[in-house]
Formats: C-alpha cells, sequence, structure tokens
C-alpha cells in the first residue's frame, strides 16, 4: 500500500522499452537527434501551435530555468504561499535568477486568490525602487493541494497578468492529471488562457526522468538555450529523454496513465469518506488526497504496511485539526493497483 508519492513508482513498461531501444546506434548530441526534433514537433502537434521545448531532468530546473528568464533587478515572483517553488525547492528560483523573490499569495486550497494576487502586486509601484519590481506570476496545476484550476479561474489570473504586463508561469508537474479531470484539450488549459511558459511534468506519471519547459512564444526562446546550458541541464545524449517523452505522449499513453492515477484516488476518496476512521480534509480533483486521521489510527495503518506522509496543517486550516489527530497526504500514480486501495478502505 505505497500511498507516499508517484515519484516512488517506477516506470511504465512502455517508456522504458522506449530507452532501451535509444541505447543502440549514434544520435547526434544536445538536442540535434531526430527523436529530440520528433518529440518537438509532437508537442506543437498536441499543444495545437509552433512551441520552443527545453529538456531538463527535474521540475525544480523547469521552474527555475522559466522563472529566471522572466529575470528583473529586485524581482518579485507571486506564487500561492503553499507552491512548490516557495518551499519545497531548496530556493533554486531565486538562486537562477540571480536574487528575485518568491513573494507569497494566499488562496483556499492551493489556489491563488485573484484578490489578494492583485493586492500583493500593487504593493510594488512603477518606480519605488526600494521595493523591486513585480517580475512574473506562477500558477501550479495540479495545485499542491491536489486541487484543479478551472479554465475560469486560468482566466482571472490570466487577466491580471496582461494587466500588469507580467510573464505567467504554469508549473505543470501534475499537468496530466489535471488535464483529464478539467476533460480539456492542452491548448486550452495553457495558451489560449494566457499561459506563457509551462514545466512539462513526465516523472510523476510513469516516465524514468523526463522534464521539459515549454515556451509558447518562440521568439523568446533565444536567451534560454544559454540558460539551460549555463545551468548544467543542457544533455550531451538528450536523445534519453525524447525516447521517454516519445513513448509517453505516443498514443495518448500520458493521458491514460493519468485517468488511472486519478480513477484510483477517486475510490480511494470515496472509500474514506464511507469509512468511520478518517475523513477528507477537502475535495481533491487529481492524484493526491489529503486527509484527517486520529493518530493511532494513522500508526496502525503503518503497521499493516501502508506508506504515506504526514503533511504540514495549511494555513487556511489552522485550528479545525483536533489535538490527537494528524493531515495526511495519499498519492496514487499508474502504478497503484485496486487491491492496494481496497485494502486500505479496510483497514480505515
Amino acid at each position: 500500500m505505497i500511498f507516499s508519492s508517484d515519484n516512488w513508482a517506477g516506470a511504465h513498461p512502455v517508456i522504458a522499452e522506449s530507452l532501451v531501444k535509444a541505447t543502440s546506434g549514434y544520435a547526434s548530441a544536445y538536442g540535434t537527434s531526430d527523436l529530440d526534433k520528433k518529440v518537438e514537433k509532437t508537442l506543437s502537434e498536441i499543444f495545437e501551435r509552433d512551441v520552443a521545448v527545453f529538456f531538463v531532468a527535474t521540475g525544480t530546473a523547469a521552474n527555475s530555468l522559466a522563472l529566471s528568464s522572466a529575470n528583473r533587478p529586485g524581482g518579485h515572483v507571486f506564487c500561492h504561499r503553499e507552491a512548490h517553488v516557495n518551499v519545497d525547492e531548496c530556493g533554486a528560483p531565486e538562486f537562477f535568477s540571480h536574487g528575485s523573490r518568491m513573494t507569497p499569495v494566499d488562496g483556499p486550497l492551493g489556489k491563488i486568490d485573484p484578490v489578494r494576487l492583485e493586492a500583493e502586486i500593487k504593493r510594488f509601484p512603477p518606480g519605488f525602487v526600494h521595493g523591486g519590481q513585480p517580475m512574473a506570476i506562477t500558477m501550479t496545476q495540479a495545485t499542491e493541494a491536489g486541487t484543479v484550476y478551472s479554465l475560469e479561474e486560468i482566466d482571472v489570473i490570466a487577466h491580471i497578468a496582461r494587466k500588469f504586463k507580467l510573464p505567467l508561469h504554469m508549473d505543470g508537474a501534475r499537468f496530466a492529471n489535471a488535464l483529464v479531470t478539467l476533460d480539456v484539450t492542452p491548448a486550452e488549459m495553457t495558451w489560449k488562457r494566457g499561459i506563457d511558459l509551462l514545466s512539462f511534468g513526465g516523472t510523476k506519471n510513469g516516465c524514468w526522468c523526463a522534464e521539459a519547459l515549454i515556451l509558447f512564444d518562440t521568439a523568446k526562446a533565444s536567451q534560454m538555450h544559454y540558460l539551460r546550458k549555463r545551468s548544467g541541464q543542457l544533455f550531451s545524449k538528450s536523445r534519453f529523454i525524447a525516447a521517454q517523452f516519445d513513448a509517453y505522449l505516443g498514443g495518448g499513453l500520458w493521458l491514460d496513465l493519468a485517468r488511472h492515477a486519478n480513477g484510483m484516488a477517486y475510490r480511494l476518496a470515496e472509500g474514506i469518506e464511507a469509512s468511520k476512521g478518517a475523513r477528507l480534509a477537502w475535495p481533491s480533483g487529481s492524484n493526491e488526497l489529503f486527509v484527517i486521521l486520529k493518530k493511532d489510527t494513522a500508526k496502525k495503518l503503518e503497521e499493516k504496511g501502508a506508506v504515506f506522509y504526514d503533511w504540514p496543517v495549511p494555513h487556511t486550516l489552522a485550528g479545525s485539526i483536533a489535538a490527537d489527530e494528524g493531515l495526511y497526504r495519499l498519492v496514487t500514480s499508474f502504478a497503484t493497483s485496486k487491491e492496494d486501495v481496497e485494502q486500505f478502505i479496510a483497514a480505515c
């Protein structure tokens, strides 16, 4: 019963097989191979426009490079208080951009509150040199709380970004999970809404090590080549990342894997809601669930082989969890089995 993280799951067999095939023969290096170009073309087709694609190793690298491309002296990046870029990336976005700051914005269930976002941006009026200047907005889809921004909610954030002439970045570490929840096209969830840069994740959804930074305005891609090289993210044998994405995107595998992960989470949520020993902290729209358990119940589940993380209580839930209770995160993946889900539910 492994519900610790989708990072714990291995690679899907089809993706692993594609990697093995890529090991033979020769291919030109540094992103110039036929396979690299094939995947770039596939991503342009998926997003319904020409896009600039930069393969990297981790989501942190993708996020940090995206934000560093928007760098301004004294820059502020506006993000949700619990966003991965703010609490889980060891200052990498600030490091890559040579001193920008993450400026947190509150909002319920992992989503940026638009009113608070605009108020935060207005704290840095043009010409007030002492406070620095707005630099970018980044939003996470699906969020760190497992929730999903609707298209209308993305529109509102994008409108604010345009109003203040700020690039809008989407951290899509679980992009596929959010996409299948909304049942829309990749274009409809990104550039058609006003997203400028996307961290497109594959590692959490069945790849071995495959992330991509996607720029929807190809005219702005020239400097990214240098930023990626300087950051140590330009792989000589990048065909091995391309091989993963080739299999991942082929035949809609990436969407099928996300549907399975989400489906397992939905079944788990149903069982938890019907149990006497557990309850959902809030509804989820992806493959992450946040559950309130008695601490004794959590210990018993662990003794029976369940693996999951205790989780910091968000600011918006402070005071709502009893002293003998805890908040825990359960994450499903493409590798989660129905048997594991039912076994966990029975143990609750």
